[in-house]
């Protein structure tokens, strides 16, 4: 049991690294950074990117700003 929790928390970290990479130099939506690991064969829930994303901003690693969209509510680029 305690090999899974380990496993489990390692991927997080190393899931806050790719993040961060994916982010660097361009803002993304959530479904964009879910797009890019997945093209780096990551495969990522939503369930599991939205709490990293809160880390990493309340850890003052990443910042983010709402958009306009046309096609439904402002959305979030982190």
């Amino acid at each position: 049991m305690k090999i899974e929790n380990t496993k489990a928390q390692m991927r997080k970290g190393v899931l806050e690294y790719c993040i961060l990479l994916v982010l660097d130099g361009k803002p993304l939506y959530a479904s964009d950074i879910i797009d890019e690991l997945k093209n780096s064969k990551m495969i990522v829930v939503e369930g599991t990117l939205y709490p990293l994303l809160t880390r990493l901003k309340n850890a003052g690693l990443l910042a983010y700003n709402w958009e306009e969209s046309t096609q439904g509510p402002p959305r979030k680029y982190y």
